[in-house]
């Protein structure tokens, strides 16, 4: 599994100001945010129907995977998306998956955590 969705009866703006707040309550901040549907009006002059993807990061798990693997910043942040499709959905990577392209056995204690908070909350919203 990629990772972890949901479709939600928020709206958009309300499901993105929910994910923002479980986040920080599992210890993430979001280090990066691309309003896609921006960027393809402003570089291709296509509509799309609103898609954020917000790069987390929760510091403590960061610097555990960067000590035992420097490469581990070509995965990081983890990104989660929110987007409009017949309603509002959220997911988030599920760092699992991402952990089984590297062979590194002391990454996958941290993968297993940074898994389960990341469920919680997609779960919460």
């Amino acid at each position: 599994m990629i990772g972890f969705s949901k479709k939600t009866n928020l709206g958009f703006e309300e499901a993105e100001k929910k994910v923002r707040q479980e986040l920080e309550k599992e210890g993430f901040g979001v280090l990066t945010e691309i309003d896609v549907s921006a960027v393809l009006k402003k570089k291709l002059d296509k509509d799309y129907g609103k898609y954020k993807i917000l790069g987390a990061c929760n510091p403590p798990f960061a610097f555990k995977a960067l000590e035992a693997e420097k490469e581990i910043g070509l995965l990081l942040p983890c990104n989660v998306i929110i987007y409009e499709n017949n309603g509002v959905n959220v997911s988030a990577v599920n760092p699992m998956e991402a952990m089984e392209m590297i062979e590194n056995e002391g990454l996958k204690g941290i993968a297993e955590e940074v898994s389960e908070k990341l469920k919680m909350v997609i779960e919460r919203v």
